[in-house]
């Protein structure tokens, strides 16, 4: 929460202007307010919120109605539009939406061929420090599924692909490293796949009941440690690396103190561990933790706050 202005009125007289907006008051010279955006799922919006709470304790006002916009497609035309300024973005899915072409196992790639496309869209667009903490499509099954067809790796798929059930993202047969990877690499065909949300309590939940028994998760997700599932090692690597970096406007960067404000959020991606991002997950999954808290927590934990 940010302290609000004070215009003087002659000699002597002092008015409080405020401004509305999600983190308090008027922005200070420099720090204009920054509209935050994220994927619907909830590690997304965890990680939005962490870059949230660390702008605010650094004076910065955060507008936060861009929060769980939707599926990517969604935040990156909010962003490219200027509806949102910031967003948390996995890197390998993030360049895959552009061009599958160009996606490798090499975050720094993956990073760079980003940053040459971003470049011409929505007047520009920078991709931050990318963090060690990386979280990667995951198509996992039970213990038992694994078992009784002999499953390994996605190559094993495909001789028992009739006899199982695939539960896949909602983007699936739009996305180029879904539907379309996996019929190439490893002749898997999920035209009859059930769409659900992948990185969220729906896919889990359909694997649990055995309505599907190959579910796409994400890798970070806390229910493969604790229900003992099995991922299937991608052998063709169709997944690219995954690391998180946030993305931001340039234009925004040109009205605040662009070195301050990229310090901030490069400082959280360095700090940020893959194990760090699953440990947060569980606690909002099986902790029942609201994002705020868990933010809050973590960001203390680590001297942000």
């Amino acid at each position: 929460m940010r302290l609000p202005r004070m215009l003087a009125l002659g000699a002597s007289m002092l008015v409080l202007l405020s401004a509305c907006s999600t983190g308090g008051g008027s922005p200070s010279p420099g720090k204009p307010t920054v509209r935050l955006g994220s994927d619907g799922f909830y590690e997304s919006k965890l990680m939005a919120e962490i870059y949230g709470q660390a702008l605010e304790h650094n004076g910065y006002t955060v507008d936060r109605a861009g929060m769980g916009l939707g599926a990517r497609k969604v935040t990156a035309a909010a962003l490219e539009s200027g509806q949102i300024d910031l967003k948390p973005e996995y890197i390998g899915s993030g360049l895959a939406a552009y061009d599958a072409s160009k996606t490798t196992g090499d975050p720094a790639a993956n990073a760079s061929a980003l940053q040459t496309i971003l470049n011409g869209k929505g007047g520009g667009i920078t991709v931050l420090n990318y963090s060690p903490a990386a979280d990667q499509n995951a198509f996992v099954v039970t213990k038992a599924t694994a078992t009784t067809f002999h499953l390994a790796s996605m190559n094993d798929l495909a001789a028992a692909q009739t006899q199982l059930k695939f539960g896949v993202a909602v983007e699936c047969q739009t996305n180029p490293v879904c539907a379309k990877a996996l019929k190439d690499s490893y002749g898997l065909d999920l035209t009859n796949a059930l769409p659900l949300a992948a990185c969220d309590q729906p896919m889990v939940d359909a694997l649990t009941a055995g309505t599907v028994t190959v579910g796409e998760l994400c890798s970070t997700q806390p229910d493969i440690a604790k229900n003992n599932w099995v991922v299937l090692s991608d052998d063709k690597h169709t997944q690219p690396a995954d690391n998180l970096a946030p993305l931001v406007r340039n234009d925004y960067l040109a009205k605040a103190d662009k070195a301050g404000f990229e310090k901030i959020l490069n400082d959280i991606s360095a700090k940020m561990t893959t194990a760090d991002l699953t440990k947060l997950n569980a606690e909002f999954v099986f902790d029942k933790k609201d994002i705020a808290t868990i933010a809050t927590e973590w960001l203390t934990t680590n001297g942000f706050l």
